[in-house]
């Protein structure tokens, strides 16, 4: 253990007991530690800091206009880019606003690691890449056409989707293969009837954006309900209470933009570069009191609301949990477990089985509970319900292993590795879905390779079940070297847990993770109490122990002995 971990660790335990001999002092007085006059209490009080009634509900009547008004939406529409021309005869910086986004660019340029991420350039542990699979994947593009990952998206401000985000779904859905665009007439799709839209009645259904609206892309990327994230899924849209606070209608029955407060169509909140630790800092970069994060907004982070020392009450648990924040992040005591609202998420993903055919034809095999196990197209699964996280010292930065970045094969390749250890003053202990996956890289470089999967054209995946075309069909598409060789390795991908927050009745107890084989058993750098034992730190506990025993005993003999002449 380092000397800064070791500091930290006899830190913790020196505040654990100073708070111990505070509380003699609350008993032999029957004063409280804090009141609600005191400046303690001031600093973590957080109770003013609620979101408006429209970040909450998103409903209409945080608006000013009703949409069905308007002459311009009152028309048949024939297309969708018919709907955002109307849109924009009112709203006509919002085209602009959309274009400067991350959801529109699907890039995001990394100043701490120097790298360009996005949907555009990264290949993950899900479906790999969306270059050669334009058509298929961007239906959950926030606009119209984009069918190609070489080029921009396409430039006219008629292609923007207002309808994704604005409109009522019950009217409005993005058809699976035809990069964004609905479909106005009867469809198929998978066999299946495909919602037809009514643009008309979408367009004047606009409000902002509802909980609906986020989910349906972000509940079901990595091409299912719930695949992905592990904390976003279909049990979102109208949570119950112990699934999560902040949007069940019993709790806050907020919309997601509560948290995720921008403006101009500009969002915080990223998986590529997360704030771990956040802080309310002035001009000059000096720490302002703990008040004043309640003016973080530039993230999408707990402290923006509930301060870093957002437990209340004057007992020596909440003064003790609020020592916590500085080192373990909100949602490691507060979410207990992901995917436990009904619909599991994928934990294993096996390429290299994908292409066995049943008489020469695709099957898919479903377990016990109906998820499907086997797939032709895409190999072997697993899937899991209420998940504990896997937990890491993490300072908000990952860093990509990118297409041209040869990797090791002799152990798991970890695809976006965390930033931060406890020597770190930025990083906290967080909680994570950690994916685990084979798919496949170049034999010879030993380089992620480009798979495509998706498309009428003989060489993709999904028609003719056959890797080596597929992967030089994307490698080509691309224009990347190619050995023209490759083999399936494990790879790993953290995703971070930061929704599905528990109510405080259900969040981790202490003894979970301050014991023996808990949940921070893995966590290494700093001196965990109940976990581990060190000699010095645990005699001067000891000692402090005794002499808050021995403190107390004379206090309350001296008070007795001299009770008459207080009386008096």
């Amino acid at each position: 253990m380092t000397d800064h971990a070791a500091f930290r660790g006899l830190g913790s335990v020196c505040r654990f007991f100073a708070a111990m001999i505070l509380l003699s002092f609350y008993f032999i007085a029957s004063e409280p530690i804090v009141g609600p006059g005191s400046a303690l209490a001031a600093t973590t009080g957080s109770s003013e800091a609620k979101p408006t009634d429209d970040q909450i509900t998103g409903k209409k009547p945080g608006e000013t206009a009703d949409h069905t008004k308007f002459e311009i939406l009152q028309q048949d529409f024939k297309s969708a880019p018919d709907v955002t021309k109307a849109c924009l005869s009112c709203h006509n910086e919002a085209a602009t606003q959309v274009h400067d986004s991350i959801h529109w660019k699907w890039e995001y340029d990394n100043e701490k690691t120097g790298q360009k991420l996005g949907k555009r350039y990264v290949i993950n542990a899900f479906c790999g890449n969306v270059a050669s699979n334009e058509a298929r994947c961007t239906s959950c593009h926030a606009g119209y056409g984009w069918k190609d990952m070489r080029q921009p998206p396409p430039s006219e401000p008629e292609n923007v989707d207002c309808l994704v985000c604005h409109a009522e779904k019950k009217y409005y859905s993005k058809f699976p293969t035809m990069a964004g665009l609905p479909v106005t007439e009867p469809t198929k799709f998978s066999g299946k009837d495909f919602p037809v839209s009514d643009l008309t009645k979408a367009a004047q259904s606009v409000s902002l954006p509802q909980r609906e609206n986020c989910g349906s892309c972000h509940f079901y990327g990595g091409g299912g309900d719930g695949v992905k994230h592990g904390d976003l899924d279909s049990s979102l849209h109208n949570p119950s209470l112990d699934l999560d606070v902040h949007m069940s209608a019993d709790g806050g029955n907020m919309a997601c933009s509560a948290c995720h407060s921008g403006s101009g169509h500009t969002w915080p909140g990223s998986r590529y570069d997360i704030d771990a630790k956040p802080q309310a800092r002035d001009d000059e970069g000096k720490k302002l009191p703990v008040f004043a994060m309640r003016r973080v907004n530039e993230t999408a982070s707990c402290e923006s609301c509930h301060s870093d020392a957002p437990h209340q009450s004057a007992t020596l648990e909440a003064i003790k949990l609020n020592n916590h924040t500085d080192t373990v992040a909100c949602q490691t005591c507060h979410i207990p477990e992901f995917a436990r609202g009904g619909v599991a998420t994928k934990t294993l993903w096996d390429w290299s089985t994908a292409g066995k055919l049943k008489d020469g034809k695709p099957f898919t095999v479903k377990d016990d509970k109906g998820h499907p196990s086997y797939d032709s197209k895409k190999g072997d699964f697993n899937y899991e319900e209420n998940v504990q996280p896997t937990y890491s010292w993490f300072n908000g930065t990952f860093t990509y292993v990118t297409d041209e970045d040869p990797v090791d094969t002799s152990k798991p390749v970890i695809l976006n590795a965390l930033g931060g250890d406890a020597n770190d003053d930025k990083a906290r202990i967080w909680p994570f879905k950690l994916m685990n996956t084979r798919q496949p890289i170049d034999a010879e470089s030993k380089k992620l390779v480009y798979m495509h999967l998706f498309g009428k054209d003989a060489d993709a995946f999904w028609k003719n079940f056959d890797w080596p075309k597929a992967i030089q069909s994307g490698m080509d598409y691309m224009g990347k070297d190619y050995s023209g060789k490759f083999e399936f390795v494990e790879t790993r991908m953290w995703w971070p847990i930061t929704h599905m927050v528990a109510p405080a009745n259900k969040a981790v107890q202490c003894d979970e993770c301050h014991s023996k084989n808990g949940r921070l058993e893995g966590i290494e750098g700093v001196f965990i109490p109940g976990r581990d034992n060190h000699g010095i730190i645990d005699w001067l506990g000891y000692g402090l122990i005794i002499l808050t025993i021995l403190g107390i005993g004379i206090h309350t003999i001296f008070r007795i002995a001299t009770r008459k002449s207080r009386q008096h």
